[in-house]
C-alpha cells in the first residue's frame, strides 16, 4: 500500500511538471491565449444579473442605452445621475437621461478593468459614491466584454472609448468631463487621453486608479505570475502580449497628455504593485506636458486595507477629489 501511494504521488507530480512546462510553449504557439489571460473579459462577475436592470444592483436612478461605435459593435452603457436628480430620474427613459447630462453638473466616465462586467459590486459602489458628490457617471462594457457584441482588442477598446466621450460631449455641454480609469482601465484611459489631446479637445482630468507603467511591467510585476523566474519568461509570455498588439503604454502616453493627472493608489494593492503607480507618477510629474498643469499623486496606507479595488471606501476621497 505504501508503494502503491508513493508511486500515485511521483505519476501526479511528474504530470503536474509536465502540464507546467508545456505551458509557456503552448502560450508561445497560441498568443491569443495571452491576450485572454490579459483581458479576462469571458470572466463574467457577477453572475446571472441582468445588465438591462441596473436597479438590480440598487442604481435606481440609472438608465442602460446601448451605443454603436462601429458596425458590427455594440456596447452597453450603464448613465447614473447625480444624487441631487434622483428623484426626477424615477421612471424617466432614455431621452431624458440624456437631455440631463446638459445639467450643470460634471460627468465622470469610468474606464473599468479586466474581468467582470459594469455591473461588478465595487464598480457600482464607486458610481453610488461618485453620484452622491454630484456627478454624473457614464461607465460602459468594452466589446467583448458583459452584454458588448465585438471581439476584445487595445485598439477596439480605445476606440469604443473615444466614441462614449464623444457622445458625452456632444450632450454635456460646458459641463466638465472627468476620465476614471481603473487597473487595466488606465491603459484604456491613457490612450484616449493621449488622442484627445493631440486633437486638441482634452477632458478636464484624468484620474487613474491604480495604474501600472505598460502591461510588459505589469506582467512581470504580477503577483500571480507562477512563471516569473522561469527561463525564457520574457519570450515564452510577454512576446505573445506584444505580439497580440497589446501594449497599454501609459509610460509613453503620459508624455503627450495636457491636463491635470491625479493617480490613486493603495500601498497593499495585490494585482498591480504600489511601485509600478509610483513609477508612472515620477515620469509624469517631470513630463514636459504637464508643465502647465497639476499632477498628484495620492497613497494609501496598507492599514486601510483598500488593496485593488476598494479605493471607493476612503472617507478622504470627497476632498481628494475636490
Amino acid at each position: 500500500r505504501r508503494y502503491s501511494f508513493w508511486s500515485r504521488l511521483r505519476r501526479l507530480l511528474i504530470w503536474l511538471l509536465g502540464v507546467y512546462i508545456a505551458i509557456p510553449f503552448l502560450v508561445k504557439l497560441c498568443p491569443a491565449i495571452q491576450a485572454k489571460l490579459v483581458f479576462l473579459n469571458f470572466v463574467r462577475v457577477p453572475y446571472f444579473i441582468d445588465l438591462k436592470r441596473p436597479q438590480d444592483q440598487g442604481l435606481n436612478h440609472t438608465c442602460n442605452y446601448y451605443l454603436q461605435p462601429e458596425e458590427d459593435v455594440t456596447v452597453g452603457v450603464w448613465h447614473t445621475v447625480p444624487a441631487a436628480l434622483w428623484k426626477n430620474a424615477h421612471g424617466k427613459d432614455q431621452v431624458w437621461f440624456e437631455d440631463a447630462l446638459g445639467s450643470s453638473h460634471p460627468v465622470v466616465l469610468y474606464l473599468h478593468g479586466n474581468a467582470g462586467t459594469r455591473g461588478g459590486d465595487h464598480r457600482v459602489e464607486l458610481y453610488k459614491v461618485l453620484s452622491s458628490l454630484g456627478y454624473h457617471v457614464v461607465t460602459f462594457d468594452y466589446r467583448g466584454w458583459g452584454d458588448s457584441i465585438g471581439s476584445p482588442s487595445e485598439r477596439g477598446m480605445t476606440y469604443d472609448a473615444l466614441h462614449v466621450f464623444d457622445w458625452i460631449k456632444a450632450r454635456s455641454g460646458d459641463n466638465p468631463v472627468y476620465i476614471w480609469g481603473h487597473s487595466l482601465g488606465t491603459g484604456v484611459a491613457t490612450n484616449l487621453v493621449r488622442r484627445l489631446c493631440e486633437r486638441e479637445t482634452p477632458p478636464d482630468a484624468l484620474i487613474l486608479e491604480s495604474p501600472f507603467t505598460n502591461i510588459r511591467e505589469e506582467a512581470r510585476s504580477h503577483p500571480f505570475s507562477i512563471y516569473r523566474y522561469f527561463p525564457g519568461f520574457d519570450w515564452f509570455f510577454l512576446d505573445p502580449i506584444t505580439t497580440s498588439g497589446i501594449k497599454f503604454a501609459n509610460d509613453e502616453n503620459v508624455k503627450y497628455i495636457s491636463c491635470s493627472l491625479l493617480i490613486l493608489h493603495a500601498e497593499d494593492d495585490p494585482v498591480v504593485p504600489f511601485h509600478l503607480g509610483k513609477k508612472l507618477y515620477n515620469i509624469a510629474a517631470t513630463s514636459r506636458s504637464f508643465r502647465d498643469y497639476k499632477v498628484q499623486f495620492v497613497p494609501f496606507h496598507t492599514d486601510l486595507g483598500y488593496r485593488h479595488k476598494y479605493i471607493y471606501r476612503s472617507p478622504e476621497l470627497p476632498r481628494i477629489l475636490q
